[in-house]
């Protein structure tokens, strides 16, 4: 994610190999690009693992947004990938959390210090089409969480 002043950055080197990039980033808004050059399997089209990384990656970034990272983190609880076509290029990966979805989950991180939202992530080859389908459940925690 983005340095911020006095906030956490989350860092994660693999993710980084893969060459992803942010296209669009916003409150609660984040589009992604997984390119397929690095990130091709034996017959090449996208790996397995490039699209969990993009679903993830897609599905975090609304919730780190929206977080004061010095107080909360977020970590990813399940990942599911579902294909429906190859993607013999560039793979896009959108989610975006609505107005009312952030201010439930804030609600809920002041008053349990813990929150959760499951991302449905469409992913798009550079025609358009519909290629995978992740869904991501995300869970946003205090640093002081403590299970119940």
């Amino acid at each position: 994610m983005t340095e911020q002043t006095a906030q956490r950055t989350y860092r994660v080197p693999m993710v980084e190999r893969t060459g992803m990039r942010r296209l669009e980033e916003a409150r609660g808004h984040s589009k992604l690009l997984m390119p397929l050059e690095g990130n091709a399997n034996h017959v090449d089209v996208m790996y397995l693992g490039a699209f969990c990384i993009l679903a993830e990656a897609a599905a975090a970034g609304p919730g780190i947004s929206i977080l004061d990272t010095a107080r909360f983190f977020p970590i990813v609880k399940d990942i599911a990938v579902d294909f429906h076509r190859m993607a013999a290029s560039d793979v896009t990966g959108e989610f975006t959390l609505t107005e009312e979805q952030i201010g439930d989950l804030l609600a809920d991180l002041e008053r349990k210090g813990s929150a959760g939202y499951l991302a449905e992530v469409p992913m798009h080859d550079d025609a358009g089409t519909l290629v995978a389908t992740g869904r991501v459940t995300i869970k946003l925690l205090s640093h002081n969480w403590k299970r119940s």
